[in-house]
């Protein structure tokens, strides 16, 4: 009689799962990811959780064109839509075209759940006024504001450069950064905000150290935050050159 066939540790749709979250190498990443997504009768929830996977490794990768498909098809699938349209935006942003990227950001505000609703706007806020739409950025940052909780003083800070940057009379610059400075969201991104409002009070010394850490933390990290955050980096490079010739 013949031996029950013992499954192997990828056997179905799961193990991959885990196996590419765990993957070290994006070629692993990928690979699982694949021979998960080739398993039939898989339930929605997690072929979106694979093709995530597989998303970041073309995004680790730099394969923006592959990551934007894998995103399309996580927004098919309509499992968690605002956070595939999110991972859509970084793959347009990756392959230089932001006004796809907005759009996306835009639905990702209207679909996703009030508990993300201040994240999506800030990041659609955020990327207008990387890319040079100032005004139209105050509006959605202050929106962001309204919605948001422990992030509201970055969203306010951030929304005051914004108005600043569209030719409006700006007072305050202390509060905004005194506050930022106090709470947790002063923290990773804010460290390029608080780099900013410095530099607006003629504070270098102060820029600097802000925009050193922002560059630091930010370079070091995942390509798809790279990609993601490539305006703000550029902006930080800037703005520390110009407190350096002060």
């Amino acid at each position: 009689m013949p031996k029950a066939r013992v499954a192997t540790p990828d056997s179905n749709a799961l193990d991959l799962l885990k196996k590419a979250t765990q993957a070290r190498t994006t070629t692993l990443r990928a690979k699982y990811a694949t021979r998960g997504l080739s398993r039939e009768g898989t339930d929605r929830t997690t072929q979106s959780m694979l093709l995530r996977q597989l998303y970041l490794a073309h995004m680790e990768a730099r394969r923006f064109d592959e990551a934007l498909s894998v995103a399309d098809q996580m927004i098919s699938l309509a499992v968690m839509p605002d956070v595939a349209r999110q991972d859509a935006a970084r793959a347009c942003l990756g392959l230089s075209q932001p006004e796809q990227a907005l759009e996306h950001l835009r639905i990702a505000s209207r679909v996703g759940p009030a508990s993300r609703r201040a994240f999506h706007l800030w990041t659609l806020g955020t990327t207008l006024y990387h890319h040079g739409r100032p005004r139209e950025a105050a509006g959605i940052l202050s929106r962001a504001a309204r919605w948001g909780t422990t992030a509201k003083p970055l969203y306010l800070a951030q929304a005051a450069l914004a108005r600043h940057a569209a030719g409006e009379a700006v007072r305050g610059w202390v509060t905004f950064r005194e506050r930022l400075e106090e709470a947790p969201c002063g923290q990773g991104y804010g460290q390029l905000v608080l780099g900013e409002l410095a530099f607006q009070q003629k504070d270098f010394s102060a820029a600097e150290r802000y925009l050193e850490g922002f560059i630091k933390r930010t370079t070091s990290g995942r390509v798809a935050l790279i990609v993601a955050l490539r305006a703000e980096i550029q902006l930080a490079r800037a703005l520390l050159k110009q407190a350096r010739a002060r």
